[in-house]
Protein backbone atom coordinates (compact mmCIF):
# COMPACT_ATOMS: atom_id res chain seq x y z
CA UNK A 1 0.00 0.00 0.00
CA UNK A 2 3.00 2.30 0.60
CA UNK A 3 4.42 1.55 -2.90
CA UNK A 4 0.54 2.53 -3.88
CA UNK A 5 1.10 5.73 -2.17
CA UNK A 6 4.26 6.67 -3.74
CA UNK A 7 3.54 5.50 -7.39
CA UNK A 8 -0.56 6.67 -7.92
CA UNK A 9 0.21 10.30 -7.39
CA UNK A 10 2.87 10.38 -9.37
CA UNK A 11 0.91 8.95 -12.20
CA UNK A 12 -1.85 11.69 -11.16
CA UNK A 13 1.61 14.17 -11.98
CA UNK A 14 1.90 12.49 -15.20
CA UNK A 15 -1.67 12.68 -16.35
CA UNK A 16 -1.49 16.39 -15.23
CA UNK A 17 1.59 17.44 -17.37
CA UNK A 18 -0.42 15.79 -20.50
CA UNK A 19 -4.24 16.26 -19.48
CA UNK A 20 -4.72 19.47 -21.65
CA UNK A 21 -3.11 18.39 -25.02
CA UNK A 22 -4.17 14.63 -25.02
CA UNK A 23 -8.10 14.34 -24.90
CA UNK A 24 -9.44 12.68 -21.71
CA UNK A 25 -10.96 9.54 -23.83
CA UNK A 26 -8.05 8.69 -25.61
CA UNK A 27 -5.72 9.52 -22.39
CA UNK A 28 -7.77 6.83 -20.47
CA UNK A 29 -8.09 3.97 -23.09
CA UNK A 30 -4.04 4.19 -23.37
CA UNK A 31 -3.81 4.05 -19.87
CA UNK A 32 -5.48 0.52 -19.81
CA UNK A 33 -3.73 -0.32 -23.73
CA UNK A 34 -0.49 -0.20 -21.55
CA UNK A 35 -1.92 -1.96 -18.55
CA UNK A 36 -2.42 -4.85 -21.01
CA UNK A 37 0.16 -5.12 -22.86
CA UNK A 38 2.33 -5.04 -19.53
CA UNK A 39 0.38 -8.00 -17.95
CA UNK A 40 -0.56 -9.81 -21.01
CA UNK A 41 2.20 -12.15 -21.27
CA UNK A 42 2.61 -12.55 -17.10
CA UNK A 43 -0.96 -13.56 -17.67
CA UNK A 44 -0.04 -15.99 -20.28
CA UNK A 45 3.20 -17.21 -18.62
CA UNK A 46 1.21 -18.12 -15.34
CA UNK A 47 -1.45 -20.10 -17.23
CA UNK A 48 -4.12 -18.38 -16.66
CA UNK A 49 -6.83 -18.63 -18.76
CA UNK A 50 -10.10 -16.11 -19.76
CA UNK A 51 -12.56 -17.90 -18.94
CA UNK A 52 -14.37 -16.84 -15.85
CA UNK A 53 -17.25 -17.78 -13.85
CA UNK A 54 -20.17 -15.38 -14.82
CA UNK A 55 -20.33 -14.19 -11.43
CA UNK A 56 -16.46 -13.30 -11.16
CA UNK A 57 -16.51 -11.63 -14.63
CA UNK A 58 -19.50 -9.43 -14.16
CA UNK A 59 -17.27 -8.20 -10.71
CA UNK A 60 -14.86 -7.76 -13.28
CA UNK A 61 -16.11 -6.13 -15.56
CA UNK A 62 -18.25 -3.43 -13.05
CA UNK A 63 -14.65 -3.01 -11.26
CA UNK A 64 -13.00 -2.14 -14.50
CA UNK A 65 -16.26 0.77 -15.41
CA UNK A 66 -15.53 1.65 -12.10
CA UNK A 67 -11.81 2.33 -12.58
CA UNK A 68 -12.58 4.07 -15.92
CA UNK A 69 -15.02 6.31 -14.38
CA UNK A 70 -12.66 6.62 -11.13
CA UNK A 71 -9.27 7.72 -13.76
CA UNK A 72 -11.43 9.73 -15.88
CA UNK A 73 -12.74 11.94 -13.44
CA UNK A 74 -9.64 12.29 -11.44
CA UNK A 75 -7.67 13.22 -15.26
CA UNK A 76 -10.40 15.82 -15.48
CA UNK A 77 -9.97 17.15 -11.77
CA UNK A 78 -6.52 17.29 -13.03
CA UNK A 79 -6.75 19.97 -15.28
CA UNK A 80 -8.09 22.89 -13.03
CA UNK A 81 -6.93 21.54 -9.18
CA UNK A 82 -3.61 21.41 -7.54
CA UNK A 83 -2.47 18.24 -6.94
CA UNK A 84 -1.99 17.96 -3.32
CA UNK A 85 -5.53 19.52 -3.48
CA UNK A 86 -7.04 17.05 -5.36
CA UNK A 87 -5.59 14.26 -3.92
CA UNK A 88 -6.89 15.45 -0.20
CA UNK A 89 -9.96 16.09 -1.19
CA UNK A 90 -10.41 12.70 -2.57
CA UNK A 91 -9.35 11.40 0.78
CA UNK A 92 -13.33 11.48 2.08
CA UNK A 93 -12.42 8.08 0.41
CA UNK A 94 -11.02 5.91 3.53
CA UNK A 95 -14.20 7.36 5.64
CA UNK A 96 -16.65 5.94 2.66
CA UNK A 97 -14.33 2.28 3.17
CA UNK A 98 -14.11 2.37 6.56
CA UNK A 99 -18.22 2.24 6.51
CA UNK A 100 -18.06 -0.21 3.25
CA UNK A 101 -16.18 -2.25 5.79
CA UNK A 102 -18.34 -2.48 8.72
CA UNK A 103 -21.30 -2.21 6.98
CA UNK A 104 -20.58 -4.35 4.05
CA UNK A 105 -17.63 -6.62 5.01
CA UNK A 106 -18.63 -6.89 8.60
CA UNK A 107 -14.94 -5.70 9.57
CA UNK A 108 -14.51 -4.72 13.18
CA UNK A 109 -14.19 -0.82 13.17
CA UNK A 110 -13.60 0.69 16.64
CA UNK A 111 -15.21 4.14 17.71
CA UNK A 112 -12.60 5.90 18.12
CA UNK A 113 -11.30 5.09 14.25
CA UNK A 114 -14.99 6.30 12.85
CA UNK A 115 -14.54 9.33 15.09
CA UNK A 116 -11.02 10.05 13.23
CA UNK A 117 -12.12 9.89 10.17
CA UNK A 118 -15.62 12.57 10.93
CA UNK A 119 -12.32 15.07 11.84
CA UNK A 120 -10.58 13.78 8.85
CA UNK A 121 -13.71 14.53 6.77
CA UNK A 122 -14.03 17.83 8.03
CA UNK A 123 -10.18 18.89 7.30
CA UNK A 124 -11.24 17.32 3.82
CA UNK A 125 -14.44 20.14 3.49
CA UNK A 126 -12.21 23.04 4.61
CA UNK A 127 -9.73 21.84 1.75
CA UNK A 128 -12.77 21.92 -0.92
CA UNK A 129 -13.91 25.61 0.13
CA UNK A 130 -11.29 27.29 -0.73
CA UNK A 131 -10.94 25.88 -4.30
CA UNK A 132 -14.68 25.54 -4.50
CA UNK A 133 -14.87 29.25 -3.80
CA UNK A 134 -12.53 29.83 -7.07
CA UNK A 135 -13.66 27.48 -9.88
CA UNK A 136 -17.08 26.50 -8.53
CA UNK A 137 -18.33 22.34 -9.38
CA UNK A 138 -15.24 21.90 -10.05
CA UNK A 139 -13.90 21.76 -6.93
CA UNK A 140 -16.05 19.07 -5.89
CA UNK A 141 -15.23 16.40 -8.61
CA UNK A 142 -12.52 14.50 -6.27
CA UNK A 143 -15.16 13.61 -4.14
CA UNK A 144 -17.41 11.99 -7.01
CA UNK A 145 -13.22 10.43 -7.56
CA UNK A 146 -14.08 9.25 -3.78
CA UNK A 147 -17.20 7.33 -4.01
CA UNK A 148 -15.85 5.65 -7.56
CA UNK A 149 -12.77 4.50 -5.95
CA UNK A 150 -14.25 3.52 -2.62
CA UNK A 151 -16.68 1.37 -4.46
CA UNK A 152 -13.94 0.27 -7.00
CA UNK A 153 -12.08 -0.72 -3.57
CA UNK A 154 -14.97 -2.84 -1.81
CA UNK A 155 -15.06 -4.75 -5.16
CA UNK A 156 -11.52 -5.59 -5.46
CA UNK A 157 -11.89 -6.20 -1.55
CA UNK A 158 -14.70 -9.04 -2.68
CA UNK A 159 -12.89 -10.45 -5.82
CA UNK A 160 -9.45 -10.85 -4.78
CA UNK A 161 -9.38 -13.77 -3.02
CA UNK A 162 -10.76 -15.45 -6.08
CA UNK A 163 -8.28 -14.43 -8.36
CA UNK A 164 -4.73 -13.29 -8.18
CA UNK A 165 -3.65 -9.65 -8.74
CA UNK A 166 -1.71 -10.09 -12.08
CA UNK A 167 -5.00 -12.17 -13.78
CA UNK A 168 -7.24 -9.24 -12.17
CA UNK A 169 -4.93 -6.49 -13.34
CA UNK A 170 -4.51 -8.27 -16.73
CA UNK A 171 -8.28 -8.86 -17.25
CA UNK A 172 -9.16 -5.53 -16.47
CA UNK A 173 -6.92 -3.70 -19.08
CA UNK A 174 -8.70 -5.45 -21.51
CA UNK A 175 -11.75 -4.95 -20.56
CA UNK A 176 -11.03 -1.54 -20.35
CA UNK A 177 -9.31 -1.28 -23.64
CA UNK A 178 -12.21 -3.43 -25.12
CA UNK A 179 -14.69 -1.16 -24.33
CA UNK A 180 -13.14 2.49 -24.56
CA UNK A 181 -11.65 1.33 -28.25
CA UNK A 182 -14.80 1.44 -30.41
CA UNK A 183 -16.22 4.49 -28.77
CA UNK A 184 -12.69 6.48 -29.88
CA UNK A 185 -12.72 5.04 -33.05
CA UNK A 186 -15.92 5.78 -33.62
CA UNK A 187 -15.36 8.94 -32.50
CA UNK A 188 -12.62 10.31 -34.89
CA UNK A 189 -13.15 13.14 -36.77
CA UNK A 190 -16.16 14.10 -34.59
CA UNK A 191 -15.04 17.07 -33.36
CA UNK A 192 -15.89 15.91 -29.65
CA UNK A 193 -13.09 17.32 -27.88
CA UNK A 194 -12.81 14.88 -25.20
CA UNK A 195 -13.27 11.43 -27.51
CA UNK A 196 -11.70 12.89 -30.56
CA UNK A 197 -7.73 11.32 -30.51
CA UNK A 198 -4.94 13.66 -31.47
CA UNK A 199 -1.45 12.74 -32.82
CA UNK A 200 0.64 13.18 -29.61
CA UNK A 201 4.05 15.00 -29.92
CA UNK A 202 6.96 12.34 -28.54
CA UNK A 203 7.40 14.25 -25.31
CA UNK A 204 3.49 13.90 -24.86
CA UNK A 205 3.81 9.88 -25.84
CA UNK A 206 6.13 9.26 -23.36
CA UNK A 207 4.39 10.11 -20.89
CA UNK A 208 1.35 8.40 -21.92
CA UNK A 209 3.65 5.18 -21.58
CA UNK A 210 4.90 6.02 -18.21
CA UNK A 211 1.38 7.12 -17.16
CA UNK A 212 0.51 3.26 -18.43
CA UNK A 213 3.45 2.01 -16.22
CA UNK A 214 2.72 3.94 -13.28
CA UNK A 215 -0.91 3.18 -13.14
CA UNK A 216 -0.34 -0.20 -13.61
CA UNK A 217 2.16 -0.75 -10.92
CA UNK A 218 0.32 1.37 -9.00
CA UNK A 219 -2.90 -0.45 -8.68
CA UNK A 220 -1.18 -3.64 -8.83
CA UNK A 221 0.28 -2.99 -5.96
CA UNK A 222 -2.79 -2.03 -4.42
CA UNK A 223 -4.42 -5.11 -5.44
CA UNK A 224 -1.68 -7.32 -3.84
CA UNK A 225 -1.96 -5.12 -0.14
CA UNK A 226 -5.64 -5.62 -0.83
CA UNK A 227 -5.55 -9.62 -1.04
CA UNK A 228 -3.66 -9.87 2.24
CA UNK A 229 -4.87 -7.22 4.56
CA UNK A 230 -8.49 -6.18 5.54
CA UNK A 231 -9.90 -2.97 3.62
CA UNK A 232 -10.34 -0.88 7.60
CA UNK A 233 -6.84 -1.39 7.86
CA UNK A 234 -5.55 -0.28 4.15
CA UNK A 235 -7.59 2.58 4.00
CA UNK A 236 -6.09 4.42 6.89
CA UNK A 237 -2.60 4.04 5.05
CA UNK A 238 -3.80 5.53 1.89
CA UNK A 239 -3.64 8.84 3.76
CA UNK A 240 -0.03 9.04 2.99
CA UNK A 241 -0.67 9.71 -0.64
CA UNK A 242 -1.64 13.26 0.44
CA UNK A 243 1.96 14.22 1.18
CA UNK A 244 3.28 12.68 -1.95
CA UNK A 245 0.89 14.39 -3.43
CA UNK A 246 2.15 17.96 -2.01
CA UNK A 247 5.75 16.78 -2.57
CA UNK A 248 4.98 16.11 -6.19
CA UNK A 249 3.22 19.20 -7.02
CA UNK A 250 5.75 21.53 -5.19
CA UNK A 251 8.64 20.09 -7.10
CA UNK A 252 6.80 19.04 -10.83
CA UNK A 253 4.45 22.34 -10.85
CA UNK A 254 5.76 24.51 -8.51
CA UNK A 255 2.31 24.50 -6.42
CA UNK A 256 1.48 23.89 -3.10
CA UNK A 257 -1.57 24.40 -0.55
CA UNK A 258 -1.89 27.44 1.40
CA UNK A 259 -4.34 29.19 4.20
CA UNK A 260 -7.25 26.98 4.62
CA UNK A 261 -6.28 24.12 2.44
CA UNK A 262 -3.16 23.97 4.12
CA UNK A 263 -4.74 23.33 7.52
CA UNK A 264 -7.45 21.15 5.98
CA UNK A 265 -4.73 18.70 4.72
CA UNK A 266 -2.97 18.62 8.13
CA UNK A 267 -6.20 17.90 9.80
CA UNK A 268 -6.89 14.96 7.23
CA UNK A 269 -3.07 13.74 8.04
CA UNK A 270 -3.41 14.04 11.68
CA UNK A 271 -6.73 11.90 11.80
CA UNK A 272 -4.93 9.60 9.39
CA UNK A 273 -1.85 9.15 11.32
CA UNK A 274 -4.39 8.68 14.79
CA UNK A 275 -5.80 6.09 12.97
CA UNK A 276 -2.91 3.95 11.93
CA UNK A 277 -1.65 4.29 15.57
CA UNK A 278 -4.79 3.22 16.65
CA UNK A 279 -4.06 -0.08 14.17
CA UNK A 280 -0.74 -0.80 15.79
CA UNK A 281 -2.36 -0.41 19.23
CA UNK A 282 -4.76 -2.92 18.76
CA UNK A 283 -2.88 -5.52 16.68
CA UNK A 284 -0.62 -5.74 19.96
CA UNK A 285 -3.57 -6.10 22.19
CA UNK A 286 -3.15 -9.48 23.49
CA UNK A 287 -6.45 -11.78 22.37
CA UNK A 288 -9.24 -12.26 24.61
Amino acid sequence: MLGFCILAPLADATAKLIGAAIPLGQLVLVRFAIQALILWPLFRRGGHRLSLPPRLFGRILWRTLLQVAGIATMVFALRHLPLADAIAIAYVMPFFMLLLGRFVLQEQVGSRRLVACIVGFAGTLMVVQPAFAQLGWVALLPLLVAVEFALFILVTRQISREIAPIPLQAITGLLGTALLFPVILLAEGSGIAELDPVEPTLREGLLLVALGILGTLSHLLMTWALRFAPAATLAPMQYLEIPFGALFGWLIFAQFPNGLALAGICVVMLSGLYIIWRERMASRAPAR
